[in-house]
């Protein structure tokens, strides 16, 4: 079973293209759980105008940013493979069936990821790679502490990881960082060097299209290794209680 996992706020314009393009690519058996923010457009109506039973929509009472939203869907889902979708991307129709092929064909592999072409409000290809700009996937603890290059709505996680990546901690930079440098440690990532989605850059996007100064970046740093480190010593105790 696949869940789709997305977080939406305020996304009226687009939110029906990109639900369509994800549904279209999805067994009957599969889910897209949308968290709504406490959108104060009309995001929610959008979504149940579509009425399609694989989606479950569930609504935050207050606006509790984006990190908590994609955690409580990721804490939703049922699916053996967790998809993270933005709500105003596009997927394109070959995503779902290459990276259910990458995972099949290396059961090792617990995390993939693909480039994305980035694309403007009014679908414009702004740039053929994401990570043209970015430079290459390198993965690794320490390669994704110095320069992140996870990009969660390119990312697709099986469930098994979610005990150590949930519930994040209070102090992350992103939960798309959190989950790669999690899964860095625990698991093991696969890279498909092609775009599968169109990334939306269009000025009101949840995550920061510029490069941030070097005071946030050190920051940024910290908060991933404090987070690890924690996490592995807990891990580390409860295994040694266990064995008792």
């Amino acid at each position: 079973m696949i869940s789709v996992c997305m977080a939406a706020y305020n996304g009226e314009r687009w939110i029906e293209t990109q639900i369509c393009s994800v549904l279209a690519q999805l067994g009957p058996g599969d889910e897209l759980v949308i968290v709504d923010d406490a959108s104060t457009d009309r995001t929610p109506d959008k979504v149940r105008g579509i009425e399609d039973h694989r989606i479950r929509m569930v609504h935050n009472e207050t606006n509790i940013g984006v990190d908590e939203s994609f955690q409580r869907a990721l804490s939703l889902a049922r699916g053996t493979v967790l998809f993270l979708c933005d709500q105003d991307d596009i997927w394109y129709p070959d995503k779902v069936e290459r990276v259910m092929h990458a995972f099949e064909a290396n059961p090792e592999v617990t995390l993939v990821l693909s480039d994305a072409r980035i694309i403007d409000g009014d679908d414009q290809v702004i740039s053929d790679s994401y990570f043209d700009a970015r430079g290459v996937f390198i993965p690794g603890v320490a390669a994704n502490i110095m320069k992140c290059k996870f990009l969660g709505c390119a990312m697709a996680v099986k469930s098994c990881m979610r005990d150590y990546f949930l519930p994040f901690p209070d102090r992350i930079p992103g939960h798309d960082m959190w989950i790669g440098v999690v899964n860095e440690y625990y698991g093991k990532s696969l890279f498909i060097p092609a775009p599968l989605i169109g990334y939306r850059r269009h000025g009101r996007n949840a995550s920061p299209a510029h490069r941030q100064n070097l005071g946030k970046m050190l920051v940024w740093r910290w908060q991933l290794i404090d987070g690890l480190v924690r996490l592995i010593l807990r891990n580390a105790v409860g295994r040694s209680k266990r064995s008792r």
